[in-house]
């Protein structure tokens, strides 16, 4: 049983989607299971940020191809950088168990506290937007690359922090370089964050995946990427969506940003997990109209 799954070379991808198969071969003792690497157009122009070069859309473009040719059978994303429609036939067939969503600020090795007079490296609109209310006056300057990039960057003095998933820090081992966790009252994450998504095929034989996923992290992902869909803000827009189940309930929680950015709501909602995307297009639509 030959199972080939898809990632992008970078060592926190190749990291997740080893995760992926780890627990496929838990699962299928007898699988033989091969790693696919490959570059995206994403991965490889730095020079620009990511909306002026089609939006994270372009981290996914190779991947796809790849499994409508039929040379991987899966595919691993962080759905947090997954555009928010997928083609019909590559559905996400698997949402894992959710890591630590939140967003975290980084300093330089051996520094303690943040220098005001130097800008915060950061490319998300969301964190750009949410970074501002909590330092008023710092300077906010795009920054690209994985994260051993971002990291090089910081340290040759041309931030004065970055901001980054906890997850992805903590998935590299790299845990002790968080300064400081903001939490999702101060720091909205983004949709997924913190969530692995696999994608496949349609019509493809998912059963390898069933100690991939995880219902309630499906659930809070349903939730998030509907908000985001409705607003139609896609994975480089302003717009953040975090959901939190307790039994058979899901509450979520959305910010709202005009096109213009003049004016930001954020609310809450709480419902039937089972009507998870039903939640997160009303809590948009309340949003849009001022709840």
């Amino acid at each position: 049983m030959k199972i080939r799954i898809g990632s992008r070379e970078s060592k926190l991808a190749v990291i997740q989607s080893r995760m992926v198969m780890d627990a496929i071969a838990a699962a299928v003792p007898e699988a033989d299971l091969e790693l696919v690497t490959m570059k995206t157009t994403g991965d490889k122009i730095l020079n620009k940020t990511l909306d002026q070069i089609g939006g994270k859309g372009l981290f996914v473009r190779e991947l796809d191809q790849a499994l409508r040719e039929e040379k991987v059978d899966f595919t691993v994303h962080s759905l947090k950088d997954m555009p928010m429609e997928v083609p019909e036939e590559l559905p996400l067939a698997a949402f894992s168990c959710r890591a630590d969503p939140r967003d975290v600020l980084v300093l330089p090795e051996g520094t303690a506290e943040l220098d005001m007079s130097r800008p915060i490296g950061c490319s998300s609109r969301r964190r750009q937007l949410q970074l501002k209310a909590l330092f008023p006056g710092v300077e906010i300057r795009p920054v690209r690359g994985n994260v051993q990039t971002r990291l090089a960057k910081l340290q040759a003095g041309e931030f004065s922090a970055l901001v980054l998933a906890a997850a992805g820090l903590k998935r590299l081992g790299l845990e002790g370089r968080i300064s400081r966790y903001f939490s999702p009252e101060e720091m909205l994450p983004a949709a997924g964050q913190g969530i692995l998504a696999v994608q496949t095929r349609k019509g493809m034989d998912t059963a390898c995946l069933a100690a991939v996923h995880d219902p309630n992290a499906a659930c809070c992902a349903l939730a998030e990427r509907a908000f985001v869909r409705a607003l139609d803000g896609g994975c480089s827009s302003p717009v953040a969506a975090y959901a939190v189940m307790d039994g058979g309930e899901l509450t979520l929680t959305g910010l709202y940003v005009s096109p213009d950015e003049t004016v930001v709501r954020k609310g809450s909602l709480t419902g039937p997990a089972a009507s998870a995307e039903a939640l997160g297009r009303t809590l948009a639509d309340k949003l849009k109209e001022g709840m």
